[in-house]
């Protein structure tokens, strides 16, 4: 397996504690929870069961009576003898308990239940029988293990780790699962046989964003722009609808989530609640503020204070890669041709997403820059920087990283195909930077102007305007 090291040990030292363990693992669609729980309990797994995606299933029968039968055929597949189907959650659970018990033979029974989200439909008392499950049967059996994922992040948050009720502070362990970094992304292509230089494993990044399943579709003879091809713009390419997957898949108000994350997506920076408002003609409530709620602890956007700012003009920004490079160049592109990408490789469409599409990669890889800095110690806070032009030339700066030792590292981000180079009147803007920026901190403060690119710095006359030099290595 590469990469969740950590996850893989947290979940072996869980199973050999001598005491019930309620497990919550939760991450992004197709970021590679179930494949984990699998690879790490091979052939230890006593039962297992994922919900039917509610996609497919609103438009047939009932789908509680749906989701029952799948559970009752689960108790089938793993042994249970011929009964009935239940009707109710309760009683799914009750099937579930006496197979447990008639399977027992005092060693640890693995309990994996994938995509529970799907399970609670409306009205159909899910929880109520879950509680029931695990507060009246499963906490009392040092040798339970009962393991649950989703991919709606929010509802594991609220319904199981922060529940109120029943199962308030019943989940003894959680696991949220992120996104292959860019090294791990280059470990799994080598370990698929997949030979692909670092400056294209960053722009399957800026594409796929890490996700492990969307990269597991490459094929080893194809270059990256021929991949890229098969994956969205073939006949029946199998990216080509995730973006709308994705979010049907999660939300029960997808048209609504979509909504905001196409707005936040037209301007890098992000923008604040009230920008987001306007712009949709929404009405400012309860609906609103939750989903926005939702959609950070999806990790589909992040909110943050602009340096310098206050709170009121805190933004929300788009983070996720995928989203962007979908309604980049994916979404509303019907009749394009099958080799659309190898295309247009030299566009200055492309050349500009790569651009900002780079940014994303670095913030996404703080810890990174911080270790090439030498500052992996150092407490410290991003952000991005913008002033708007008023009676002065306006001007952005594409990270900060603002330390606790004193120092801010202006950082510009650059991604080129050979090494950067700075002209005189590039020379000139950046000298600018640090006196605008000193403006708005204490004297205390000392502050370098750092460059990110790919392939470093082109020494010249006008090169000596960066203190700090980080590359496309840095980040891997």
């Amino acid at each position: 397996m590469i990469g969740r090291e950590k996850e893989v040990k947290e979940l072996l030292d869980l199973y050999n504690s001598n005491k019930a363990q309620f497990i919550a693992v939760y991450g992004r669609r197709r970021v590679g929870k179930t494949y984990l729980i699998n690879e790490t309990f091979q052939n230890k797994i006593t039962f297992h069961h994922a919900g039917l995606s509610p996609i497919e299933e609103t438009k047939s029968k009932s789908l509680l009576k749906s989701q029952l039968e799948q559970f009752y055929y689960s108790l089938l597949q793993h042994g249970m003898k011929k009964s009935h189907r239940p009707t109710s959650w309760l009683e799914a659970f009750f099937m579930l308990e006496m197979f447990l018990q008639e399977k027992d033979n005092g060693e640890r029974q693995v309990i994996f239940i994938d995509e529970l989200p799907w399970l609670d439909t409306p009205k159909s008392g899910f929880i109520t029988a879950l509680e029931g499950f695990w507060n009246n049967w499963c906490a009392s059996r040092h040798n339970i293990m009962l393991i649950v994922c989703g991919s709606a992040s929010s509802w594991i948050q609220d319904k199981l780790i922060n529940n109120h009720g029943g199962l308030y502070g019943r989940v003894t362990y959680e696991i949220k699962l992120n996104p292959f970094t860019l090294k791990e992304c280059e470990k799994y292509f080598r370990s698929l046989d997949i030979r692909l230089s670092r400056y294209d494993i960053v722009q399957s990044y800026m594409m796929l964003g890490g996700i492990p399943y969307y990269l597991g579709y490459f094929e080893k003879n194809l270059s990256l722009a021929q991949n890229i091809d098969n994956l969205f713009y073939i006949r029946n390419a199998k990216l080509k609808d995730e973006y709308n997957r994705l979010f049907s898949s999660i939300f029960s108000n997808s048209e609504y989530m979509k909504s905001i994350i196409e707005f936040l997506y037209t301007r890098s920076i992000g923008y604040t609640k009230k920008e987001i408002l306007e712009e949709l003609g929404i009405i400012d409530g309860g609906t609103f503020s939750e989903a926005l709620r939702v959609l950070i602890e999806s990790d589909f956007i992040i909110k943050y204070v602009p340096f310098g700012a206050n709170t009121r003009e805190t933004h929300y920004k788009l983070i996720d890669p995928f989203c962007i490079y979908a309604l980049h160049f994916v979404k509303n592109q019907e009749g394009r041709n099958e080799e659309y990408w190898q295309s247009k490789q030299e566009s200055q469409s492309v050349i500009s997403w790569r651009g900002f599409a780079f940014e994303l990669v670095c913030f996404n890889h703080i810890n990174q820059i911080k270790k090439a800095l030498g500052i992996s110690g150092v407490l410290t806070t991003h952000s991005a920087y913008i002033k708007k032009g008023d009676d002065t030339q306006g001007f952005q700066i594409d990270l900060i990283i603002e330390r606790n030792d004193n120092v801010i590292n202006i950082c510009e981000i650059k991604f080129t195909s050979e090494e950067f180079l700075v002209n005189k009147d590039y020379y000139k803007i950046l000298l600018s930077r640090p006196e605008k920026i000193r403006e708005l901190v204490s004297k205390k403060h000392s502050i370098h102007t750092t460059l990110i690119t790919t392939f470093g710095l082109k020494y010249n006359e006008y090169s000596s305007a960066f203190t700090n030099v980080i590359t496309l290595d840095d980040l891997f």
